[in-house]
């Protein structure tokens, strides 16, 4: 009788309903146990605020801390970090499916669904596939990186702690989300020189940041004329924005006294690509965020609000619908009514949907904005630039996070958790709820411009 009745209760819920629901729950629990003396170094409890930040953080794989997770958590703390960063960034149905294929269980219609709302598909056709996929491609890359990262560490913290970091890294630069164990809230910036660390955490933030469809579509066609048009407009994007954030951290930055000045040319070059890759919603620094020049902060911003692919491990409005705005926007210069890309025309309903989920995300982040400039005491660059990079989950920062007050960071958690959920599920309410006009108003015409 109870479990029928927790069945129909469950029925009740729609896909979208249930990822919301389903990321709050974990949420908490991560919380509840990040706020046990188990998981601090000290032995003590933790603030319960503190705890359901970290957890919100890891869960929606952004990495903005309020403590640092090397020096304050225990091991036990930081495995947990860990596991809600790799159930955050993958998604719950995914460990759930994983679960369910190790026990020989059938996937349900329902779960189906769930898991297509998930991975931002159209269909439920291929979504079981796709999850193991998914998980395949995971274990594989993590794994390898793993082990790079860990023999490139365990000359410098033992192997033991080595392979314990590069496991941890691995997954955090996979998954986007740029915790780290370094200690000091430092980051990265030790290694800015170090060519191994640079390049596995890069390829790593980039794979994850590409999309799990982008990355199926890659490995069983290998051939860029039969790659469907998002996988096109995926890859040339991203390329685009690495290309530009590089050239454009290199040209800012060369002279400037706090972050590249003294730098060899060499080193200098890796900064400029990692620092240009990065805020695609991974999180890692090698250079002082709070050191870079106002330009460079506020492209990075820019960076931070775009974000990684739809169906990856990141955040933002995504690529493709930056994509599909910019070249609606060129179209209409050029006088052409359709939106072309790639010998292919977008429908009309994508790009009034990419200007809605931009449009949306522009108005949450001002509120936000507008809220923080209230209740802390930061120049209106460094609150923005939280504001954005938790949206955008992506995790840098000024330096603002550690010093938040309590309304501050209860604002910032709202942040992260709509950040990972709202353009993803804009975009699905938008498809689902779309009715055919029964009948047309009179059409009269504005001044617009």
């Amino acid at each position: 009788m109870k479990a029928k009745i927790h069945g129909s209760i469950f029925n009740r819920f729609t896909p979208s309903q249930i990822l919301v629901t389903g990321f709050a729950g974990l949420i908490l629990f991560g919380a509840v146990l990040l706020s046990l003396p188990l998981s601090s170094a000290a032995g003590e409890p933790t603030n319960f605020i503190d705890a359901l930040f970290t957890a919100t953080s890891a869960v929606c794989v952004t990495g903005l801390v309020v403590v640092d997770t090397g020096t304050y958590y225990s091991t036990f703390g930081q495995i947990v970090i860990l596991l809600l960063i790799q159930i955050g960034g993958l998604g719950f149905m995914t460990m759930g499916t994983l679960f369910a294929l190790l026990l020989g269980k059938k996937i349900s219609l329902r779960e189906r669904l769930i898991m297509k709302e998930a991975y931002n598909k159209m269909s439920i056709e291929g979504v079981v596939r796709l999850a193991k996929a998914v998980l395949a491609i995971t274990f594989l890359i993590e794994g390898i990186a793993a082990l790079i990262l860990g023999f490139r560490f365990a000359g410098e913290f033992g192997l033991a702690r080595g392979m314990y970091y590069g496991l941890f890294h691995s997954v955090s630069a996979f998954n986007n989300a740029g915790f780290d164990l370094l200690g000091d809230f430092r980051s990265l910036t030790g290694y800015a020189s170090d060519i191994p660390v640079n390049l596995v955490i890069s390829v790593l933030v980039i794979l994850g940041g590409l999309g799990f469809s982008v990355a199926v579509d890659i490995l069983s066609k290998r051939k860029w004329r039969v790659f469907s048009l998002h996988t096109k407009i995926v890859i040339s994007t991203t390329a685009i924005l690495l290309a530009a954030g590089m050239a454009a951290v290199f040209l800012l930055e060369f002279n400037n006294a706090a972050t590249m000045k003294g730098l060899p040319l060499q080193t200098k070059l890796m900064a400029s690509w990692f620092q240009g890759m990065t805020p695609r919603t991974a999180g890692f620094n090698t250079l002082d965020i709070a050191g870079l020049r106002h330009a460079t902060q506020f492209l990075i911003i820019i960076f931070m609000f775009i974000g990684a692919s739809p169906g990856s491990t990141g955040g933002g409005v995504k690529t493709s619908t930056f994509a599909a705005l910019v070249m609606a926007v060129i179209a209409m210069i050029r006088g052409k009514e359709d939106v072309e890309m790639f010998g292919r025309r977008l429908p009309r309903d994508i790009v009034h949907r990419s200007l809605t989920i931009v449009a949306a995300s522009i108005v949450f982040v001002i509120l936000i904005t507008m809220i923080l400039t209230i209740t802390e005491q930061a120049d209106f660059l460094a609150v923005l630039f939280e504001a954005v990079s938790a949206f955008g989950t992506v995790g840098l920062s000024m330096g603002l996070t550690a010093k938040l007050t309590v309304l501050g960071k209860s604002v910032i958690i709202l942040t992260m958790y709509a950040g990972r959920l709202g353009p993803l599920t804009i975009a699905f309410a938008l498809a689902q709820r779309r009715q055919k006009a029964l009948y047309h108003l009179a059409e009269e015409k504005i001044m617009v411009g």
